[in-house]
């Protein structure tokens, strides 16, 4: 039985149903998430920490086969330039190790979250639970409602 992370603990405390997919803290890629639990690749969402003008940090939750196009979401954020945070930075600015940032894990504490449109046309995903070895599956609206996040009128993710 895999020890509950916060993200668990927010989630039972809100009655949200969620389902456990635990692999090797190892993986650090989405294709390798999909490969080691079974999941459909398209239903594997990545958190990146991305740098706005201001220095301040926002989340783009993307499916794991497809790459942020910064200028997208750029647009549909209404800023002129965004930059990826470095490995570095993410780790700082959100207390989480890479391969285990999650929006769940990180409300509350004031990072603008967005999520992919292609999210909208899947019943369920999922996202990280705040910890490298374990994501959580749930359903795509709670996900909208616990995190706050925004899903702009167009995808911010390219395939690839």
């Amino acid at each position: 039985m895999t020890a509950k992370t916060n993200s668990m603990r927010l989630l039972d405390a809100r009655g949200i149903p969620y389902e456990v997919h635990a692999f090797s803290p190892g993986i650090h890629s989405a294709v390798g998430v999909a490969e080691s639990t079974g999941v459909p690749l398209e239903r594997v969402y990545k958190t990146l920490v991305v740098i706005r003008s201001d220095g301040k940090p926002l989340l783009a939750i993307i499916p794991g086969g497809c790459q942020l196009s910064l200028k997208k979401l750029a647009h549909a954020v209404g800023e002129k330039k965004l930059r990826m945070a470095t490995q570095r930075e993410a780790e700082r600015l959100t207390g989480l190790r890479v391969g285990g940032i999650s929006a769940l894990a990180l409300t509350g504490r004031g990072f603008p979250v967005y999520l992919d449109r292609r999210a909208l046309s899947l019943e369920n995903i999922v996202v990280s639970a705040g910890r490298r070895g374990i994501n959580l599956g749930l359903a795509v609206g709670d996900l909208v409602g616990v995190t706050g996040a925004e899903v702009p009128e167009s995808p911010f993710s390219e395939e690839g």
